[in-house]
């Protein structure tokens, strides 16, 4: 598909770096379990892929370092055994240039706030590692703030505060996925840098706690910041999710803010489930063709695709 070739796919979210380590395989391995491996990828056209370094919250924040660690050195293997073919990206100018080089640039995250053991220190330290995006919270309370399952849940705790702020002169992404609303809010008052909910959907068309409010998504779209729509499929819909209920949380958000707030996060390897029509990252270019069935446009779709990550990137991490 000549629009799907042409545009840059840029995912924020999957959680393969567990795969791997679970499952004691390499990304150059095709998988016949996995939903994310090099030849998927390649099939789905994917140029830019976020790899989550996951802290479970069974880790806690005593041994959430550690087990960062050991996930950031698993992504790190990946990339030096598949040097031809896969590349870390710290800065715009890096995702252009292994993307011209045929290569998929690869943006390493982390989901979970544990991973700082509740040390500022640690935040540096990643950032000299390549990290460029942190999730603040799971689905729990860690010493940055609540996530979206606690009951009567807080906001930013003090700590949390001074981690905004050394993320924003760091130059890395606020990932507001995950954290509750409370929380939500003071982040986007206290950041002076657009945020990004990498994988997380409209709460008007499903009513998981996990996906944003129309509220949310309008001040998310005033700061500048990007929502990846996923493809978890209790987040679509709660009754038979499907491509077509996938596409229609894109048409809400464009007739709330405009196509310019819009990126793809799968959460590829975090669900156990998906969508019948886009089962792994190779069936992506479905999503590309259900948009130019509903009549948008080429330079929208390139937009939504990636277009509007790679600005937000640029605007953030340099």
């Amino acid at each position: 598909m000549d629009i799907h070739q042409r545009s840059m796919l840029i995912d924020a979210h999957c959680d393969t770096l567990i795969k791997l380590l679970a499952e004691d395989r390499m990304l150059g391995q095709p998988s016949l379990t996995g939903h994310i491996d090099l030849v998927k990828l390649n099939a789905g056209g994917v140029n830019v892929q976020f790899f989550a370094v996951f802290i479970h919250p069974d880790y806690g924040e005593d041994s959430g370092i550690a087990r960062a660690m050991e996930l950031i050195n698993v992504f790190y293997q990946q990339c030096q055994k598949y040097s031809s073919q896969l590349a870390l990206a710290t800065c715009q100018d890096d995702l252009i240039r292994i993307v011209q080089s045929g290569k998929i640039a690869a943006i390493l995250a982390i989901e979970g706030g544990e991973a700082l053991g509740g040390q500022l220190y640690m935040l540096p330290i990643y950032y000299l590692l390549g990290v460029r995006c942190i999730t603040l919270t799971w689905n729990g309370r860690n010493s940055i703030a609540d996530g979206v399952g606690v009951k009567s849940a807080a906001g930013l705790t003090s700590f949390g505060l001074k981690v905004i702020r050394e993320m924003n002169n760091l130059g890395m992404l606020i990932d507001v996925s995950h954290l509750a609303e409370i929380g939500f809010w003071e982040v986007l008052a206290v950041s002076n840098q657009p945020v990004l909910a990498t994988h997380s959907n409209c709460a008007a068309l499903c009513d998981h706690p996990r996906n944003l409010n129309d509220r949310q998504i309008i001040a998310l779209a005033k700061a500048g910041g990007v929502i990846g729509l996923t493809l978890v499929p209790e987040f679509i819909s709660e009754y038979q999710p499907s491509l077509d209920k996938y596409l229609d949380h894109f048409d809400h958000i464009v007739d709330l803010v405009g196509p310019e707030h819009i990126g793809i996060g799968t959460d590829f390897d975090g669900i156990d489930e998906t969508i019948l029509e886009v089962s792994d990252c190779a069936m992506l270019p479905q999503i590309t063709a259900g948009l130019i069935k509903r009549g948008y446009d080429e330079d929208t779709i390139a937009k939504i695709l990636g277009g509007n990550l790679m600005s937000l990137l640029g605007k953030v991490i340099g």
